[in-house]
């Protein structure tokens, strides 16, 4: 669902089991998944992705309605600026400099926005798959649990996503039986608008 959580995600389950390892003196057994596959199987993501897309629609919304109000407001100053009072144009001016810095710093919080609503939805859940791999894991003698991401090969029986799915009460038959190794996920949708730039048509007096 979130492709900029991958990294994050494998880096946190790697050093997770390694420290899990270092506490289990056994042999060496190695397990594989794909964190992302098990996301996009859970109940929420259909949710999760929902509810960002209404998010972002509403900032575009948002975004929409503050470009029209610039686009307006620039169109009138346009027509009127070359019989303007120098004061009167000078304040116009200030007015669309104001507009469009404000235009750009909406675009640049609704992304923080976007950012902090994914990760809210998203890490309660991540939360949830790395428990349940860490206890897949230890109730299997697992001592390491990799990414199939980072598996350039290894044999079938190693793959424990079945397992972690049915930890987490979700039916592995009713799911994509083999995890695809390079699984993307929807991104979330961002508000899109070109940029304003405030035109200048003062005139010397």
């Amino acid at each position: 669902m979130m492709n900029k959580i991958k990294s994050l995600v494998v880096a946190f389950l790697l050093i997770s089991f390694a420290s899990f390892a270092q506490d289990n003196d056994q042999p060496l057994k190695f397990g594989y998944t794909n964190v992302e596959y098990i996301l996009l199987q859970m109940p929420e993501s259909k949710q999760i992705e929902s509810e960002l897309k209404t998010h972002s629609t509403q900032l575009e919304n948002q975004l929409k309605g503050k470009y029209a109000d610039y686009e307006a407001k620039l169109q009138a100053y346009e027509k009127s600026a070359a019989t303007m009072d120098k004061t009167i144009r000078e304040d116009k001016e200030k007015e669309l400099m104001t507009l469009n810095n404000s235009i750009q710093e909406f675009q640049r919080n609704a992304q923080m926005s976007l950012q902090q609503k994914e990760k809210s939805l998203v890490d309660p859940i991540i939360t949830r798959i790395d428990k349940a791999i860490k206890d897949v894991a230890k109730e299997n003698g697992y001592t390491y649990v990799i990414s199939n991401q980072a598996l350039l090969a290894g044999p079938e029986g190693g793959d424990i996503s079945p397992l972690v799915l049915k930890k987490l009460g979700v039916d592995p038959a009713q799911v994509q039986q083999t995890p695809a190794p390079a699984a993307s996920t929807p991104a979330a949708a961002k508000p899109a608008a070109t940029k304003p730039a405030a035109k200048s048509t003062k005139k010397k007096n």
